[in-house]
């Protein structure tokens, strides 16, 4: 591993990552060098709005070691980390995701690799392969599918190279293919989603759902969360639509515009991240609705859809929080010098409605 200077941390990471040390110990393109990982100190470096793990303690789940899942013991500031970001960077969850482990790989003193698959998930493959050519130690990475993995996990395990993902999960072993996954509990997310969607309509109506891109684990479980609910506690809405938005706002527009010409009674949209809520609001308004004529309950917890809450055209957003760059880090360095860390981190979300969206439109990002 690559030896590099010493920085001194921020007070910020300080405190956002004193109480992840209990936790865990109670938890028991091409790719580009960036020594200097550049890129100015985002929102991940917020104490109100950074990462906090859901359920700390031995109850939360399996724990992973690195003897058990084989390799040596070693100082994360001597390694080389390779992060690999899935989707194109014209979404504000992809932004600040990237932002938040280059601003702690650099508060880290830690050399950073990083590449980003654009949206195709065969790129993704051939840029973890490239980054471990060049050197990467460690992983982290943020994956567009869940299945397809089995030829980065070969070469990683043959290298004994840990890897942590964060915001989606892989189909594979925990602490055997990889070390540990970091991200939301999307079924719960569904859930709260589907609580505010019952309070914005009454519980009573047709609604539509804007479904995630196939093919991983988020979008199967806030649907599942979402459509459970309706089902337990408002027998009186109506699920009546259902078609993937692919998690983009031109897509989330354009299927709301069809929604719109096929079921012009629909009284709410529950879109599975901001992006396709935002497209949704398009529609309405070229569609010559009024704010709040059709409810609309999204994911994320960007700032363009957290003012759209004050603008009357959103209901509620569920925060998603994609800051992972300290939680990130944290776990790796508890791992290689030895310690125990949870196989599934769970982290917490906040939520925002009218209640307090103007307020803390600034923790939006």
């Amino acid at each position: 591993m690559k030896p590099t200077a010493l920085v001194r941390r921020t007070t910020a990471r300080t405190l956002l990552t004193a109480g992840l040390v209990t936790s865990l110990a109670l938890a028991t393109g091409c790719a580009k060098s960036e020594d200097d990982s550049g890129g100015k100190p985002s929102a991940s470096q917020q104490d109100d709005a950074g990462q906090a793990v859901a359920s700390p303690g031995p109850a939360s789940g399996p724990t992973c070691t690195i003897d058990a899942y084989g390799g040596q013991k070693t100082d994360l500031k001597t390694a080389t980390v390779g992060f690999s970001q899935s989707e194109k960077e014209a979404n504000p969850f992809r932004i600040a995701e990237t932002a938040s482990i280059r601003a702690e790989a650099k508060a880290e003193g830690v050399r950073l690799l990083t590449a980003n698959a654009q949206s195709q998930f065969s790129k993704q493959i051939s840029d973890v392969q490239d980054l471990i050519a060049k050197g990467a130690d460690l992983l982290v990475i943020a994956p567009l599918n869940s299945d397809g993995w089995e030829p980065v996990l070969r070469t990683a395990a043959a290298r004994h190279i840990p890897i942590v993902t964060i915001d989606r999960k892989i189909n594979a072993a925990a602490c055997k293919d990889y070390v540990s996954f970091i991200g939301s509990d999307f079924v719960e997310q569904g859930r709260r989603a589907a609580d505010q969607m019952i309070e914005a309509t009454g519980g009573k109506g047709e609604i539509a759902v804007l479904l995630g891109a196939a093919g991983n684990n988020v979008t199967t479980e806030r649907t599942k969360g979402f459509e459970d609910r309706i089902k337990e506690k408002a027998p009186g809405l109506k699920i009546v639509f259902r078609q993937t938005g692919e998690f983009a706002r031109e897509k989330g527009q354009s299927v709301t515009e069809n929604l719109i010409q096929s079921k012009p009674g629909i009284t709410g949209i529950y879109a599975e991240n901001d992006e396709m809520g935002l497209g949704a609001v398009n529609a309405l308004k070229g569609a010559g609705k009024k704010p709040g004529d059709v409810k609309i309950v999204t994911i994320d917890g960007t700032r363009n859809a957290v003012q759209g809450i004050v603008d009357g055209w959103i209901s509620a957003v569920i925060e998603s929080n994609p800051r992972f760059g300290p939680l990130a880090f944290q776990t790796l360095d508890t791992f290689t010098k030895g310690g125990k860390v949870g196989q599934d981190i769970v982290i917490k979300d906040s939520a925002y409605d009218r209640s307090n969206a103007r307020t803390d439109l600034g923790k939006a990002y």
